[in-house]
């Protein structure tokens, strides 16, 4: 969901995405299994620098993806929550 949530905000580099991921979690991998079943794309072309670069973007048809991935994590953090809260 995060990666979703991070390559939704606009086009960007993978690398990148690793950088912004990696503050909140080391599980840097999860961006290459969300290419392999599709939910992001992926290309490379050439950055500003001049060097070529690898670009992951949201396909328009996965923003549902998005909010299934984002509905799920409420489900799941609310449920914590819950039991977080409970006393003996």
């Amino acid at each position: 969901m995060l990666l979703l949530k991070v390559v939704a905000l606009g086009s960007i580099r993978g690398y990148l995405i690793c950088q912004r991921i990696q503050q909140i979690s080391t599980d840097v991998l999860q961006l290459y299994r969300m290419e392999q079943k599709k939910w992001l794309s992926a290309g490379w072309r050439e950055t500003e620098g001049g060097r070529e670069a690898k670009f992951y973007a949201l396909p328009r048809q996965r923003w549902k993806q998005l909010e299934v991935e984002a509905a799920a994590w409420t489900r799941l953090a609310d449920a914590i929550g819950l039991v977080m809260r409970t006393t003996e």
